[in-house]
């Protein structure tokens, strides 16, 4: 996701190698714990991550990469895997297909995947970090009240960003519906960061569990697809960089990026208010090497380790001490750590009851695939479900046939 300027790269890597080891006159306050991190050494253990894309320090730009830094550290082997969409990463756990010993949600999804007991209870005793450096606002949210199952990995906000060549100034999500701009227009590749934008847009909030302003939000999103060049997520940085499209929502620590490539990139937050998120790390259940993968949390939580890969990736740091490590300039940037009253004019995604969603999941494939109407798309979901509970009825018959048949038998 991300670069910022790399004469500030690589003095933060200066600073983070001075930061491994205790300086000769003991001031060094956020040297690593060697002993600590020696616990699993010649165990030929592996650790399965899964997080965003391009949402990493991996070496790039002259970063550091802070998996060969975690791998060299402790002698864990690293699996490193991405996933574009919180919904994306939700089927996955849910269908079991794949093994995770970490993922990096955000919020919402946090609160939803423990509802629904596919989250490891953490021990925040394998994580002592925790304690020492993450700052207090992101400790107990409301996403995770008792501090059981995330760790914040980084927060950020979404705004639009727009290209100064073809468009003046924005100030509102209007400009994502101006015609003047057809087919210059990027918008989210997902359903909740979409309806937030349009449920915004009409007054409500991005939150809503009202089914009407969910329809509401659905017409307008319809209206504005004409006008739209692509639904897109990480191919956001091709398009905007190099100019095939003028404008489109995303998220800030991505601007920064995007405009280390294009100097006519700016980003705005709309008046209407926006959405403030934070990715947290948790363990899936059924995770077979959780102490080492509390040690990964842990990891990504010391001040160097977090400077290095929140100065990479352009997302802002819940960790204050990280900031001591990090160039002045990125830390009073206004967009990655905006002011008091921008944020207040924001929200944070909450996990929506299971209608909600499926009403907004609906909505979306009716909105993004085209023009079919949503009492199409109502008929196939409820036939699909039908389809399932009769399959579902039809084996459990044939379970009891089979346990009927061998108790004859007998």
């Amino acid at each position: 996701m991300k670069k910022i300027l790399s004469v500030f790269l690589c003095a933060l890597l200066v600073l983070s190698v001075c930061s491994m080891t205790v300086l000769a006159d003991g001031e060094d306050a956020y040297a690593l714990d060697a002993e600590y991190y020696s616990k699993f050494k010649g165990q030929n253990l592996k650790l399965y991550v899964y997080n965003w894309g391009e949402y990493i320090a991996d070496g790039a730009d002259g970063s550091r990469d802070v998996i060969a830094w975690f791998e060299e550290l402790t002698g864990i082997d690293v699996e490193y895997t991405t996933f574009d969409t919180n919904e994306g990463l939700y089927s996955k756990l849910q269908s079991g297909s794949a093994y995770y010993d970490i993922v990096i949600p955000s919020d919402y999804m946090i609160s939803r995947l423990a509802e629904q007991g596919m989250l490891e209870k953490l021990d925040l005793g394998n994580i002592p970090n925790f304690a020492k450096y993450v700052d207090e606002a992101f400790r107990n949210p409301d996403y995770d009240e008792n501090q059981e199952y995330s760790v914040p990995y980084t927060w950020g906000t979404v705004g639009i960003i727009y290209n100064t060549k073809y468009i003046e100034s924005v100030d509102s999500w209007e400009v994502l519906w101006n015609e003047d701009y057809a087919g210059k227009i990027l918008m989210f590749d997902n359903s909740r960061d979409s309806f937030a934008i349009a449920l915004k847009s009409l007054g409500y909030s991005l939150n809503s569990e009202n089914a009407d302003e969910i329809t509401e939000a659905a017409e307008l999103l319809k209206t504005q697809k004409p006008l739209v060049q692509a639904y897109v997520m990480d191919q956001i940085f091709d398009k905007m960089v190099e100019e095939n499209a003028w404008i489109a929502p995303y998220y800030a620590g991505d601007y920064l990026t995007m405009s280390e490539d294009n100097e006519d990139l700016a980003f705005a937050f709309p008046k209407e208010g926006t959405n403030r998120f934070v990715d947290a790390m948790c363990i899936p259940k059924g995770c077979v090497n959780k102490e080492a993968a509390e040690m990964f949390i842990n990891f990504m939580c010391e001040p160097a380790v977090s400077a290095e890969n929140c100065g990479m990736i352009g997302y802002s740091t819940p960790i204050s001490a990280a900031k001591d490590l990090m160039d002045a300039e990125m830390v009073e940037n206004p967009i990655a750590y905006p002011s008091e009253d921008v944020l207040a004019n924001m929200e944070t995604f909450v996990n929506l009851p299971d209608e909600v969603n499926q009403q907004l999941d609906i909505l979306w494939i009716s909105v993004s695939v085209g023009s079919l109407t949503t009492g199409f798309w109502v008929v196939i979901s409820v036939s699909a479900v039908g389809i399932t509970a009769y399959c579902l009825y039809h084996m459990s018959v044939k379970k009891k046939r089979a346990a009927m048949r061998a108790d004859k038998s007998l």
